[in-house]
């Protein structure tokens, strides 16, 4: 089995898929624009992230959900650009810069909904 995506419901799906797409690279690959508006989004890789706005569901307050608790991880070269990139785009930090002994560095966001995104630069990638 491979992982198909992960889901998160937020209160404006469509900004929310727009905002991801500009800022983090994810390219849209379905729309629907009626209610719950189920976008879904995949990086380069193949990997998908659901973001719709499903009033069946909770929607979660994403600020109050500590990082390590529940964060989405995107891989840069070039974490301090990136960081302040998404700052410049309604991001907010969530702490400082870690710096780990084998190199990896990590930076906790919040995107303008509160969910927790980490900016992760690995000396040597995982897969």
């Amino acid at each position: 089995m491979n992982l198909e995506h992960i889901a998160i419901n937020v209160p404006d799906a469509p900004a929310a898929a727009k905002w991801y797409s500009e800022n983090l690279g994810m390219k849209i690959v379905m729309a629907n624009d009626a209610a719950p508006f189920i976008h879904f989004l995949a990086d380069e890789a193949g990997s998908m992230i659901e973001i719709y706005s499903n009033t069946d569901g909770d929607i979660p307050d994403y600020r109050k959900i500590h990082p390590l608790t529940l964060h989405i991880a995107f891989t840069t070269n070039d974490l301090v650009a990136e960081r302040e990139r998404l700052v410049a785009a309604g991001a907010t930090l969530e702490g400082d810069v870690n710096s780990m002994i084998s190199g990896t560095e990590l930076q906790f966001l919040r995107d303008p909904w509160g969910i927790c995104l980490q900016l992760v630069k690995r000396d040597k990638q995982l897969i």
